[in-house]
């Protein structure tokens, strides 16, 4: 199997990234970013693309793939409607529509997140934006659409966020994270789980479309199972 990541320098796509190299089943990973995540594997490979709202120069090394896990996100705080939507919307767009066309029998897995609103009648900006992308990329025509929507999450195998606040409060808060998951074991996922359950729903299916955090443990329990 092959598969294209993006995100790949975040938390979670750094850990999609992580189990997909270690994945016997997957024969060849390529990395789409605007920076190098500064690895190499003999699985590994990667495409430096400035822009975002254009893949069609990108067309003809998008074809032959099986799988796009779509892990680029940026956090609303500070955006205008317009910057937010241009980068979780458009480009995630932009990207699938070149994908489709060459790749129809793909599975696209988008990350979205916990709150995001399919109905497009939210009083906040970012679950609706967020919203129209997973509904657009479900009507695309991929053989498979599946919408992750993580809660808390849990970094593993090192992984840390690039953005100082949220490091800080992992570094200084996991006690707490490791709380909520002993009180609320399906809320929290670990950045291991979602890689292995992207495998999981790529290679088996599953009956949701929208992936709750439950969702993925589940499949990341089942992608165990058969390994």
């Amino acid at each position: 199997m092959k598969v294209i990541i993006t995100g790949a320098t975040g938390m979670i796509g750094k850990g999609v990234l992580l189990e997909c190299l270690d994945h016997e089943a997957i024969s060849k990973v390529l990395v789409i970013g605007r920076n190098s995540v500064g690895m190499t594997h003999p699985k590994l490979n990667e495409i430096l693309h400035q822009d975002f709202s254009d893949f069609t120069p990108l067309a003809t090394s998008l074809i032959g793939y099986d799988a796009c896990y779509y892990s680029l996100g940026i956090s609303a705080a500070g955006l205008s409607e317009e910057q937010y939507r241009t980068i979780t919307y458009e480009y995630t767009i932009a990207l699938a529509e070149v994908l489709h066309k060459k790749n129809p029998e793909m599975t696209f897995i988008f990350v979205s997140g916990q709150g995001t609103d399919s109905s497009g009648t939210s009083s906040l900006m970012w679950a609706r934006v967020k919203g129209q992308a997973e509904n657009d990329l479900l009507e695309m025509g991929f053989k498979q659409a599946f919408m992750f929507r993580p809660g808390v999450l849990m970094p593993l195998r090192g992984i840390k966020s690039r953005t100082k606040s949220y490091q800080f409060l992992y570094d200084y808060f996991m006690w707490l994270v490791k709380a909520i998951r002993a009180l609320v074991p399906n809320y929290v996922v670990s950045t291991t789980q979602i890689g292995l359950a992207m495998i999981q729903a790529t290679v088996g299916g599953y009956e949701k479309t929208i992936i709750a955090p439950k969702d993925m443990i589940i499949l990341a329990n089942r992608q165990l199972a058969e390994s």
